[in-house]
Order: C-alpha cells, then sequence, then structure tokens
C-alpha cells in the first residue's frame, strides 16, 4: 500500500485519480486543489455564456462527494504553498486559513496551465476578462445579467485562437456588437492552414463579428470601467474585454526541483514520471510524447489531459503502462462551420524544417441526387516528402465529418503512408457517402 498525493482535479487529475481509486482501492489518495469545484469542461464556457445550454451542470462529470465516496480524501479551495521533495511532504493552506501538512510515498502533479495575460496598461479596470475557470464563466455571466449588462453594446476578444472565437461566437448570439483583434494575420493559425482560415474569417464576418487581424493591442481605457481599447491601428468602444491570449504551464511548484521542457512544461517520459522517480506529472503543466515530431512537445488539450491521467494513474501505482503519444487531435464549430485537424499543418511544419508534401480535395459529402442533408467537405492531408508517411489532416464542412479526424490521428499514430490511405477499404452507401469519397480521392491525387 502506498500513500498517494494528487495536486490538482480537472480533467488529468480526475483520470488519474479515478484511475487509482477504481484499479487500486489498497492505496490511500489524497487530493488538492485551489478551486471549489472538480471536473470542469472549460471547452463549454461559451456554450454556457452564448445560452447554447441552459445551465452549468452538465459542464461536469465529477464532484468531491464522488471521489470521497471511492474512498478519496479532498482539499478543496486549498492552497498548496509548498513542497518538501526530499522529506516528501506537501504543504498547503485552506480556505479557513489552517496548514496542512500531508506526506506521500508518490507524488502527482497536475496543476494544469494559467491565461497568459499580457502587461498591459489598463488591464487592472473594471470588466477585462481572463476565462479559464469555471468561476471565470459565472462571472461573465453575472456581469451581463446584471443591470450593466444589459446596458452593454461592444465586447473585444483579445486572441483568435479556439476560445477567442468561441467566446466572438458566444457574444454575437447574445446580441453584442463583438470585436475580435488578433496580433497573427489568421484566425485559428496553430491549427489549420489558409484556405481553413480564410474560411472561418469569412464565417464569422458573415456572422457579423468584426475581425481584425495583425493587430497589436497597446491598452485599455476608461474610468475604472473599460470603455476603449486602444491598438497599433485605432481604437474600438468596449463594454467588456476578454483576454484570450493562450495559455502556459502552470510550473510554480517545480521551479529548481524538476526538469522542463518545451515553454517550460515539466518534462515527463511517457509513463508519465518526471525527473524526480517520486513524482509524476500530467496534464497542461506537462511535456507530452508527439508522433507527428518524434519528440516531446507542450499541446494543452482536455483529451491529452485525460490519457495522461489514465497513464500516471496505473504507473504510480507500480503497474507500468507505456503512452502511445498523441497527434494534438482538436475540433471547433463555430455557427454552422465545423473544422477538424490532426498533426501539423503545413506551415509548421515547414517551421519544423519537415520536407512535406500536401493534397486537396474538395467534394459533396453524399452523391449529388441526395438532396438533403448534403454538404460540401474540404480536405487537406499532410505527408512526408520522402516516407510518405502521413503527418496532417485538416477538414471543414457544414456536414458533421468530426469522426473522420479519428482515422487520421490512428493513421499518423502507426505510421501509414498517403499510398496506402488511397487503397483502404473504405464503405460505400449513398446514405453516407460517395463511392469515390473524398479521403479516397485526395489520397489518389497526392503527388
Amino acid at each position: 500500500m502506498s500513500k498517494i498525493v494528487l495536486i490538482g482535479s480537472n480533467h488529468a487529475g480526475t483520470a488519474c485519480a479515478n484511475t487509482i481509486l477504481d484499479h487500486y482501492p489498497e492505496n490511500e489518495l489524497v487530493i488538492f486543489d485551489q478551486n471549489d469545484n472538480i471536473s470542469f469542461l472549460s471547452c463549454g464556457m461559451a456554450l454556457w455564456i452564448g445560452r447554447q445550454i441552459k445551465s452549468p451542470d452538465g459542464l461536469f462529470y465529477s464532484s468531491k462527494a464522488i471521489l470521497e465516496n471511492k474512498g478519496a480524501k479532498v482539499h478543496l479551495e486549498t492552497q498548496v504553498e509548498s513542497i518538501d521533495y526530499n522529506q516528501k511532504i506537501v504543504y498547503a493552506l485552506d480556505k479557513n486559513g489552517q496548514k496542512i501538512a500531508e506526506s506521500y510515498d508518490k507524488l502527482v502533479l497536475a496543476m494544469g496551465s494559467k491565461p497568459i495575460m499580457p502587461p498591459l496598461k489598463g488591464l487592472d479596470l473594471e470588466n477585462i476578462q481572463k476565462v479559464k475557470r469555471f468561476q471565470d464563466a459565472k462571472e461573465v455571466i453575472d456581469k451581463i445579467e446584471n443591470d450593466y449588462g444589459r446596458t452593454m453594446q461592444n465586447v473585444v476578444i483579445v486572441g483568435a485562437g479556439y476560445i477567442g472565437v468561441e467566446l466572438a461566437e458566444a457574444f454575437k448570439r447574445l446580441g453584442y456588437h463583438t470585436t475580435m483583434i488578433t496580433q497573427p494575420d489568421r484566425v485559428l493559425n496553430t491549427y489549420y492552414d489558409k484556405p481553413f482560415t480564410d474560411a472561418m474569417e469569412d464565417n464569422l464576418r458573415s456572422h457579423r463579428v468584426d475581425v481584425r487581424l495583425s493587430e497589436n493591442v497597446l491598452a485599455f481605457e476608461g474610468k475604472n470601467k473599460v470603455s476603449k481599447v486602444v491598438t497599433d491601428k485605432g481604437s474600438y468602444p468596449c463594454d467588456m474585454a476578454l483576454i484570450c491570449c493562450g495559455f502556459l504551464p502552470n510550473t510554480d511548484l517545480v521551479q529548481g526541483h524538476l526538469d522542463l521542457g518545451v515553454k517550460g512544461a515539466i518534462l515527463t517520459d511517457k509513463h508519465q514520471a518526471t525527473s524526480d522517480p517520486n513524482v509524476y506529472a500530467i496534464g497542461d503543466c506537462t511535456t507530452i510524447f508527439s508522433n507527428v515530431i518524434d519528440d516531446y512537445d507542450y499541446i494543452a488539450l482536455a483529451s491529452n489531459a485525460v490519457r495522461s491521467g489514465i497513464v500516471a494513474g496505473h504507473n504510480v501505482c507500480g503497474n507500468p503502462i507505456e503512452a502511445n503519444g498523441v497527434q494534438g487531435s482538436n475540433g471547433i464549430k463555430i455557427f454552422d462551420l465545423s473544422m477538424v485537424s490532426t498533426g501539423v499543418t503545413v506551415e509548421r511544419a515547414q517551421a519544423l524544417g519537415m520536407d512535406v508534401l500536401y493534397t486537396d480535395f474538395k467534394a459533396l459529402q453524399k452523391p449529388e441526387f441526395i438532396k438533403e442533408d448534403n454538404y460540401e467537405v474540404t480536405i487537406r492531408i499532410v505527408y512526408d516528402k520522402n516516407t510518405r508517411q502521413i503527418k496532417g489532416a485538416q477538414l471543414m464542412s457544414k456536414y458533421d465529418m468530426s469522426m473522420m479526424i479519428h482515422m487520421f490521428s490512428l493513421a499518423i499514430q502507426e505510421k501509414v503512408t498517403i499510398d496506402c490511405l488511397s487503397l483502404t477499404d473504405f464503405f460505400f452507401l449513398p446514405h453516407y457517402n460517395q463511392p469515390y469519397n473524398y479521403i479516397t480521392m485526395a489520397a489518389l491525387s497526392a503527388d
């Protein structure tokens, strides 16, 4: 029997806790989290803010009571202040000011990430919001629903990654004049190449989101409350600003003790073990092995966090399980446009020095004689010029073709070539696809 201390209980931490409690109940598990909730699906924040769902209740899939009923000891609203790695003791302070010390045999770090807050003038003005935790989303909603919210007119989103784009849709659905400002020259540029980001920009603008590209925010202005956002190209009226500039790994508790990797994330191996043999790390505070670049990378996604938690849960209990590595599979739906991707874009591959080619194809999902629920699908497959192994894929459509990206993720993991894909056995039925479907045709048209 071992005593395991787990710091953090969102996606990675919850997956790790469930693995330990369900499969190795003989161990003692103590959990710390600074929040008052467990397992919040932050990807659902925009749906809640935009009133596409009625309440946040479904955005939680675990709780303190659930984990305690399984045998864990759970400290919520408790800040871990320091860790004595030599004596193997975690020191914390709860919301009542009570000091807590817990010894451990094994420690699992799941501290997640923290939002990047750019050092801009006026950032301390009221109604400048960060968006990551349940409390952040609730604060935004409370402000929208009070008297001030009823007089609000202009919302400015700073950043055009997934969260920024989703929030732009949410506020537009609420009827606010919504401006999205981003420093790069494209939205979602981390995940998609230009033909796809152009389509998303057109989609946003067609729904009257004011998209401002290649523009730097310099300051926020106002008296107590924000009233204006100033950039290097002009200024915009603003009643609420949301900062969506990305995230960095939360590693304050490990500085000077554990080895760090990409973006300062905790360096782990495929067992989620760190440079300290008694410490494991999971989720957004860690690196993760990418099958695309055959090296460790920083890819902060909830799906990766869950898998890392499962792997660590087994390993910390003495059952050695190795992770498969990841491809960074992801997706988004804004208004009626769905986009999914995995692996690298052409742009990212070139920046990494990879010698890649790509093949594009566009076709209706189903035969032309099918008139209902039949939309055009655009696909791009990225592959290595020499080995011809698939390195990435991107798809977009008004049709829900999202499940296709799982096949491409597996293809990258298993080093499938573009030539193999061109002759892969895909079934045909007019209700679902075409006899010469867009995946086969894209592969056949590869150089």
